[in-house]
């Protein structure tokens, strides 16, 4: 995914009594002021789906996360339970988890900002290119503030050891308005697949077949909730830029946060051959989607999906492998 220099600042520790700044943040002062001015409601009614969250239990963000960078832009909300990132002119802001992950399902509930959003980016993903800048792996939820129609879109991303010059890119339109309550976006990740999912549908699944090979990830990685300026990256190289008359952008509102995985540090409990291994999401019921869970994949893409870097024979006059193998 396309970053700015700020997501590469130093960690920060919620606990005064770990490396904190010498100009430490105010992560629970008072919130500023934020705009709201318009946004689309919801469109269709999707299918009805079990619930993948209810199967797991909460965090607290201040026991699961540290803030990575613009700490001035997060407020620790709900005696810790949750959070407020925004983007100003100044900076954008974000967390990333205390712990790395070598498998694991990953969940928010995100509360996006409203109004006039060209060029502002939330993205929830999984990432280790602090350890391995050269061969890292990525899993990407991006929400992508849109330049003409008022409305967010949603991207997906996976890159595996290092494999950024081929974007395995998915976007979809959204059938609910994210700015109007809190909805979650989850990732699924084991040896079987990835599986992307937002409310309780599955939007996106990447199998781990045969064609993927080496692309897969397969190394433990960080969890990170950021807001940010994407204006070059995001908006056809700056044509539609953040507008910051209307900053700031308040309320990635973070709560209801689950993390259930392999911590990379008790990586010798995890199995990659079993199904019956210690990894929480490595048993029978996550190897594969549910007849239900399909029903809700087909429909979301049906009707959701604009774009698949399976069908941009434009931009790869060779299709990556995956899209041609039967999964």
């Amino acid at each position: 995914m396309g970053w700015g220099s700020s997501k590469k600042e130093a960690s920060w520790e919620f606990s005064s009594t770990n490396k904190v700044p010498t100009r430490t943040p105010s992560i629970m002062g008072r919130a500023r002021g934020c705009i709201k001015v318009y946004s689309r409601g919801p469109v269709y009614r999707p299918p009805d789906v079990e619930r993948l969250t209810d199967r797991f239990s909460q965090v607290s963000v201040t026991q699961s996360h540290n803030v990575s960078f613009g700490g001035s832009n997060v407020r620790v909300t709900n005696n810790g339970t949750s959070a407020d990132l925004s983007l100003d002119k100044s900076s954008g802001s974000g967390l990333v988890s205390k712990n790395k992950y070598y498998y694991g399902f990953f969940n928010a509930a995100l509360k996006l900002p409203a109004g006039f959003t060209s060029g502002v980016v939330v993205a929830y993903y999984l990432s280790n290119a602090d350890v391995f800048p050269h061969n890292h792996d990525e899993i990407d939820i991006e929400l992508l503030g849109h330049e003409k129609r008022r409305d967010w879109v949603l991207q997906t991303n996976i890159y595996g050891n290092g494999s950024v010059r081929t974007g395995r890119e998915e976007k979809f339109y959204l059938w609910f308005d994210p700015t109007q309550g809190f909805h979650n976006y989850s990732i699924l990740w084991n040896n079987h697949h990835i599986v992307f999912w937002w409310t309780t549908l599955p939007v996106r699944e990447f199998v781990h077949s045969n064609a993927i090979g080496s692309v897969y990830p397969s190394k433990p990685m960080s969890v990170y909730t950021t807001i940010w300026d994407g204006s070059e990256w995001a908006t056809h190289g700056g044509k539609y830029p953040v507008n910051y008359k209307f900053a700031p952008f308040c309320g990635i509102n973070e709560r209801e946060l689950r993390m259930e995985g392999c911590v990379s540090n008790q990586r010798a409990s995890c199995s990659r051959s079993s199904l019956s291994s210690l990894d929480p999401v490595d048993g029978e019921q996550f190897a594969k989607l549910s007849s239900q869970q399909m029903t809700g994949l087909d429909w979301a893409r049906r009707k959701h999906m604009f774009y698949s870097y399976c069908q941009d024979k434009n931009r790869y006059k060779v299709l990556p492998p995956e899209c041609n193998a039967k999964q």
